[in-house]
């Protein structure tokens, strides 16, 4: 592919790490942030040091904080900002965008309140008239293992298979490989979902629960994910591929997955409030699980994971008496839907 140039919004562990990756294949990568701080370490030391401690960045990377600067020409945009804010960066985007782009995200959950897909926000937000159809970028990836280039495959989705072929083509090298995928609607609450459920993995984990337990939550949290996204309109196909239990297992198990981590704290009688301030980074299954409890209440799709983790979360709930209530709630058929 000849050389593009891509305007990455949102220097956290994940934008960066893909800026390297972007970097790596020759692409002229512009890394915007809001932190005049922040990204005047990345432009005079070439290091992101609230992210990585040890990692050096090639000096082609350039962050800026001007979004209309960091927008001039460009090729693509890639959102890899929190979702809460996603819909204000977009707003942003279309306010000095000047031209069209291919437009992807590369962040994982539901807006709150409105419980909407980000592709969907960026559809609203961006007019067409500026943006390709909306290309997600998904599935089993740490940062802190993309950005010393370990071996990494993920989905690259978009209702439009010519513009996910684009994108794929942009990210995919010898460490960082990309399939093409369709299915936004199950790529995107795939990505979404599974952090509920690394949460409850990890709450399980602090409580001293075992393997067994594990295999358990995965499996079952894989189910109520794949019903409620083919009730949105899903395949669910796509739930048994790199963005679905590919993504489930890698944030569901490793002390690399900061809800997993939240979780995992849960579970050893830590208080909410004192575990996100002591993460010092967003924790989306928190503002997720919320969401998603509340549309699977909308769609009347059963979800006792979720609703465990909400009641927890949101309602003060001994997590041991959650746990309990799951346990012991009505037997049912595995493949019951």
């Amino acid at each position: 592919m000849d050389r593009q140039t891509i305007a990455v919004l949102g220097p956290g562990s994940w934008g960066t790490a893909l800026s390297q990756v972007l970097n790596d294949n020759g692409h002229e990568v512009r890394l915007w942030g809001n932190i005049p701080e922040q990204i005047d370490e990345i432009n005079s030391y070439h290091t992101n040091t609230r992210y990585f401690k040890d990692i050096v960045l090639d000096e082609k990377i350039v962050a800026y904080t001007d979004l209309a600067q960091a927008l001039t020409g460009v090729d693509a945009v890639l959102f890899v900002v929190p979702t809460k804010v996603t819909r204000l960066v977009a707003k942003q985007v279309a306010d000095v965008l000047d031209h069209k782009v291919v437009v992807m995200h590369a962040s994982k959950g539901l807006e709150p309140n409105t419980h909407e897909r980000l592709s969907t926000i960026l559809e609203e937000e961006i007019p067409t008239a500026l943006r390709s159809d909306i290309v997600v970028v998904s599935g089993p990836s740490h940062a802190e293992e993309t950005i010393v280039r370990d071996l990494t495959l993920i989905t690259a989705a978009s209702k439009d298979e010519e513009t996910a072929k684009y994108v794929q083509g942009l990210f995919s090298n010898h460490y960082f490989r990309l399939y093409t995928n369709t299915d936004v609607i199950g790529v995107e609450t795939a990505g979404a979902l599974k952090n509920i459920i690394a949460v409850g993995a990890g709450a399980l984990h602090g409580l001293g629960y075992g393997d067994n337990a594990k295999a358990a939550i995965i499996a079952r949290g894989l189910a109520e994910i794949t019903r409620l996204g083919v009730k949105m309109g899903a395949n669910p196909l796509t739930y048994s591929g790199l963005s679905g239990v590919g993504d489930l297992v890698v944030t569901g198990t490793s002390i690399h997955s900061r809800n997993w981590r939240a979780g995992d704290a849960l579970g050893r009688g830590e208080k909410l409030e004192e575990i996100e301030a002591n993460m010092g980074m967003v924790i989306e299954g928190i503002s997720t699980t919320k969401a998603a409890y509340e549309l699977a209440q909308e769609l009347e799709v059963y979800m006792p994971i979720t609703q465990a983790i909400y009641s927890v979360i949101y309602e003060g709930k001994d997590i041991k008496e959650a746990i309990l209530s799951t346990m012991t709630g009505q037997l049912r058929h595995e493949n019951e839907w």
